[in-house]
């Protein structure tokens, strides 16, 4: 009676742990963002288990019954489909759940992007703030006008269609000399990161079409 939550590659499947695959073998169910995405890394690795959906969508209405399902004695395993569950992703709420039911909880180290992104900005990483995915239109520029006066390290994910507007609004509450480090498709055949004043990552990126999963990093402002 157990909720295990298993963190999975981010691109190359070769980066899940050896702990990952061992307990995605003996639970009883995967609880997937995306089953189709998890069946890939699953058939890849030989694992047979059965599949349950478990995203933003139908988390809340799923979410009593498999607490339940676990009380009765299931062990349950929880993957996003790229990265540590719960970070930017489902979670939260099935863990806050098994807690409050005095369900054991236990949340493997592994894969997540915003770490390797933020080593390779060689921005300080003795502070930093993480901000997951800015509002898509409500509280947006609010979010980003107090992140120009943050002084400590600012990780965020963006998609590749709002990138090049983040970089413009970016500039528009912290000035063109801003540094910054976009990474994307970490860990992919295709990774790339560019670093530099706001001004010149946004003019690259202006110049291409963008894809892929991207990290901003953005440095802190100078006292």
């Amino acid at each position: 009676m157990k909720l295990y939550l298993v963190p999975t590659p981010i691109g190359n499947l070769a980066d899940i742990t050896l702990r990952a695959l061992e307990v995605l073998k003996a639970v009883d169910v995967i609880l997937a963002e995306d089953t189709r995405t998890s069946s890939i890394l699953l058939k890849h690795y030989a694992i047979q288990k059965p599949l349950q959906s478990f995203h933003i969508h139908n988390e809340h209405r799923t979410l009593l019954t498999l607490v339940e399902r676990i009380k009765k004695g299931e062990t349950m395993a929880l993957v996003s489909d790229a990265g540590t569950p719960g970070i930017s992703d489902p979670g939260f709420l099935l863990v806050r759940q098994c807690l409050q039911e005095n369900i054991a909880v236990e949340c493997l180290p592994g894969a997540t992007a915003f770490v390797p992104a933020l080593i390779k900005s060689g921005f300080s990483t003795d502070r930093f703030v993480f901000e997951g995915f800015l509002p898509h239109k409500k509280g947006r520029q609010t979010r980003i006008k107090q992140m120009a006066e943050e002084e400590r390290t600012i990780v965020l994910y963006e998609s590749p269609h709002r990138l090049v507007k983040l970089l413009e609004q970016c500039i528009e509450y912290m000035g063109a000399e801003r540094q910054v480090s976009v990474s994307r498709e970490l860990t992919k055949m295709f990774e790339e990161t560019k670093t530099g004043t706001l001004a010149e990552v946004l003019h690259y990126f202006q110049q291409k079409e963008v894809k892929g999963e991207i990290v901003v990093t953005l440095h802190g402002k100078e006292n």
